[in-house]
């Protein structure tokens, strides 16, 4: 009878923890793009658009979590992130503004301008002067 009990309690603390713990896919501290992007978008967008196109890798925006070589995803402890959130804001800008694109969107590979446009494989884009 106590082992019952037990094994009972042991599944709905099981339960209780897998309620109110998130769901695998969901990205926390997401302000550009959707919280519910899939895992597929979420890895085409930062290495098929961001990483390759800036030609660095995860490290460049993404702290590493204290007292580890793993990173933090959520972190906003380096200014690159915030950049990358600019960016990001402004490159759907341009392509609504200037291409017409009603809901330009950066998981769906239509839009005009890219990153790549600028930097192409370059984390800082060259100064482009009119002579």
């Amino acid at each position: 009878m106590t082992k019952t009990i037990i094994i009972c309690i042991i599944v709905v603390l099981l339960a209780c923890s897998a309620a109110i713990s998130p769901p695998k896919g969901e990205y926390q501290n997401l302000k550009v793009l959707p919280r519910n992007i899939s895992s597929k978008a979420m890895s085409k967008i930062m290495v098929d658009e961001i990483s390759d196109a800036l030609g660095v890798s995860c490290g460049f925006c993404h702290a590493e979590k204290e007292g580890s070589h793993q990173l933090d995803y959520a972190s906003d402890a380096k200014p690159e992130k915030e950049m990358a959130r600019t960016m990001m804001r402004m490159t759907m800008r341009i392509n609504k503004q200037y291409f017409k694109l009603k809901h330009p969107n950066l998981e769906d590979g239509t839009l005009t301008i890219t990153c790549n446009t600028c930097h192409n494989g370059q984390p800082h884009p060259d100064n482009v002067s009119e002579k």
